[in-house]
């Protein structure tokens, strides 16, 4: 599954459960930025162009958007239920053993779903519990909670006997955080969700998650070129992923486009990738992975640029004991 020389790479993974996920999904971050009807017709345009792995959160604001998408699609006769992986993921702001329940049952709602086929943890920190606030705040600095995501485990644990979630894994936890889970866990998670692209490599995670057959999910494979402008850090930022002129040479080589190769760089090692577009034809592009073959000299190119270079890093938080990117609390403390 995981080698680079097989040009017909899986286009599914088996988790540790036993569940098959499809390599290839569609992200939808970001997309509350956009008017709600294009949600809706960028998750119909994937489900059109082959997708059946879609990916929200909570926090997304976009559910009902993908919900009204998955009904068209099965009204049509196009999809069943069961041909879908839908992944969702709990909310910062309901890590309490009372709200989990209530963040999974809304979006359950939201979507008009009975089950989702994977849940997430969204991040190892939570948030203070604030009415309905995404962000809570108070005097500009945000409000952090003291629960323990092993706890939270254990109540994403409890989700599974009631059949409303059929998988359960995490999202951006490192190695420490994924170990000491591990070790305590009843229910190993299937899946950790992170940032992953050629600006950063992460091998030492990849290698650790292999090791103990959690598979994993990019997001963020383009570097996040469309994320809101409060994520942009001038010139602390690199030129657009898309735009390396590395990758720009191998693209040209293979007759593909910087985002093809990118996306087969993740699917070539055996990791999931969501990819968000809100356009049909980059939908349909984003497809076209599974029919060529980068070379291990590809390969290396495309790892010789790694430099440790986050997209997303919620560095509000970094000085929470539980904030799991070392590089960049270090960064800030210095």
């Amino acid at each position: 599954m995981y080698s680079t020389e097989d040009s017909q790479v899986a286009r599914t993974i088996e988790l540790n459960d036993g569940t098959r996920m499809p390599v290839l999904g569609l992200g939808t971050w970001k997309s509350y930025h956009l008017p709600r009807t294009s949600v809706q017709g960028a998750v119909e345009a994937a489900i059109a162009a082959g997708y059946r792995h879609i990916d929200t959160a909570y926090n997304y604001g976009n559910e009902v958007e993908i919900g009204k998408a998955l009904r068209s699609k099965m009204q049509q006769g196009i999809i069943k239920r069961e041909d879908m992986f839908i992944v969702s993921k709990l909310w910062l702001t309901h890590y309490a053993q009372e709200d989990i329940p209530v963040c999974l049952n809304k979006s359950l709602n939201d979507l008009k779903l009975d089950y989702l086929d994977l849940y997430l943890i969204h991040f190892p920190v939570g948030f203070k519990k604030m009415g309905d606030e995404l962000f809570p705040k108070k005097d500009g600095q945000m409000l952090t909670s003291d629960i323990d995501y092993v706890d939270v485990w254990r109540g994403m644990e409890a989700l599974l006997a009631s059949g409303k979630v059929k998988s359960i894994g995490v999202s951006n936890f490192n190695i420490l955080q994924l170990e000491r889970l591990l070790a305590l866990c009843r229910v190993p998670p299937v899946v950790n969700q992170v940032e992953l692209h050629p600006y950063l490599v992460q091998t030492e995670l990849i290698e650790f998650c292999k090791s103990r057959n959690i598979a994993l999910t990019a997001y963020s494979p383009f570097g996040s070129p469309a994320r809101p402008p409060e994520l942009f850090r001038g010139e602390a930022d690199p030129q657009k992923l898309l735009d390396d002129p590395v990758i720009a040479e191998i693209a040209k080589n293979h007759r593909r486009s910087p985002a093809q190769v990118l996306l087969r760089y993740h699917v070539q090692q055996g990791i999931s990738v969501i990819p968000k577009s809100d356009r049909p034809h980059h939908i349909l592009e984003n497809t076209k992975v599974f029919d060529f073959h980068l070379t291990e000299e590809n390969m290396r190119a495309l790892r010789g640029l790694d430099r440790g270079w986050r997209a997303v890093t919620l560095s509000e938080v970094s000085s929470h004991p539980y904030y799991p990117f070392d590089e960049v609390s270090s960064s800030i403390k210095t």
